[in-house]
């Protein structure tokens, strides 16, 4: 089987996020099983030539030309990418588009149809009803078309598949099936031998979103009792609020023990969370966080919200932390009490076995493909 992923953007520090990894690690767990899987992507922040694979997995990379600025990823096409495009469609026996309203997976999703290829459409949450008067046209223009007429449409969540259905309303989608975000199964870390000072890191992007501040407001209640307690601020800056965390770091007093180090590399990521000793993610609103499935591929307990799409499955194992985060309000506190109980030695290690073990028993690459390659199979047969 012949299967092209269509992504809208790869970069060295996968400033995109959730969507390029997921296409990445479904494609790895594809072709560790004889399939042919591909990721047709736009490439920025390279130097010299764009690489021809991406962890392993060939690609159709072409450079990012940003022809319409103010839309920012959206706004992100290349002429010779979308010129490839029939060519790539015909090869493929199943067409896996991570679909958003943009200038490259739109058209191949489109192009998909015209040709008569099995479209199975992701949307990662980034489809919903707008009153965006470009979102709308371009609702109006051909999204609508492609989710009527994709053989499946893959969703995190019910609230994902009920927005995505409320783009076509009255009409319903035709097939759904709900696919979680899985990751490989990594070597567990070492246990905290107290030999060092407790790490706790925060890898994502640097983003209103994703609540950063209540990373740093967490660092007085940690080092109150943990004085030597180190904080890492990694990720890429794309909501342009580095420079404030570290403002706030120091107006709290607890500068010298925050790094910001910045995007990293998929190896660089895995690298931090065998080190750290919690991984924090304060998201306000997460579907799905493959940073804190990654953190628990390795071991390291988690403190997430309960607003989180992984916060139920989190609690429910013993995984780590899960508090009630509120957008409007100063969560340092709560947040830096769920970090000192999960710096107890006997918690932490309780928490580990229990993160390794929920992504091993559930959200492991494997068990994900399981699935994926039973709605490749339903979208062929109707072909």
């Amino acid at each position: 089987m012949k299967v092209l992923h269509v992504v809208t953007l790869h970069t060295p520090t996968n400033d995109f996020g959730g969507p390029t990894r997921v296409a990445l690690n479904l494609s790895q767990g594809l072709r560790a099983r004889g399939v042919d899987a591909r990721i047709a992507t736009l490439g920025d922040g390279f130097t010299g030539p764009l690489p021809k694979e991406i962890e392993g997995v060939p690609a159709f990379m072409f450079q990012a030309r940003h022809v319409l600025p103010q839309f920012e990823v959206s706004g992100i096409t290349s002429p010779a990418l979308l010129a490839r495009a029939r060519e790539l469609v015909k090869t493929a026996d199943v067409v896996h588009v991570h679909l958003m309203r943009d200038l490259i997976t739109l058209p191949f999703a489109l192009i998909a149809l015209q040709l008569g290829r099995p479209l199975v459409l992701q949307t990662h949450g980034m489809i919903d009803p707008t009153e965006k008067r470009v979102a709308k046209l371009v609702d109006a223009l051909g999204l609508r078309r492609v989710l009527r007429g994709a053989d499946s449409i893959l969703h995190l969540t019910g609230m994902e598949r009920d927005d995505v259905e409320a783009v076509i309303a009255p009409d319903r989608l035709n097939s759904t099936h709900r696919l979680v975000n899985g990751v490989r199964l990594q070597e567990r870390r070492p246990a905290a031998d107290g030999g060092r000072p407790p790490t706790v890191l925060y890898c994502a992007r640097v983003q209103a979103r994703k609540r950063p501040e209540d990373f740093i407001a967490a660092m007085p209640t940690v080092l109150a009792k943990h004085p030597d307690a180190r904080f890492v601020l990694a990720g890429p800056d794309t909501g342009a609020l580095a420079a404030p965390m570290l403002d706030l770091a120091r107006q709290l007093g607890v500068a010298d023990s925050v790094e910001y180090v910045g995007a990293l590399g998929h190896a660089e990521v895995l690298e931090r969370l065998r080190t750290a000793d919690v991984y924090v993610l304060p998201s306000v609103v997460e579907p799905f966080a493959v940073s804190v499935l990654e953190a628990m591929s390795v071991g390291v307990p988690v403190v997430v919200t309960k607003t989180g799409g992984l916060s139920p499955g989190v609690e429910a194992a013993g995984a780590g932390r899960v508090v009630d985060s509120k957008p409007d309000r100063d969560n340092g506190a709560l947040v830096g009490q769920a970090i000192l109980e999960l710096l107890d030695p006997a918690a932490n290690e309780e928490a580990s076995q229990a993160a390794w073990g929920l992504i091993r028993d559930q959200f492991s690459i494997d068990k994900v493909v399981d699935t994926l390659q039973a709605v490749y199979d339903g979208a062929i047969r109707r072909h």
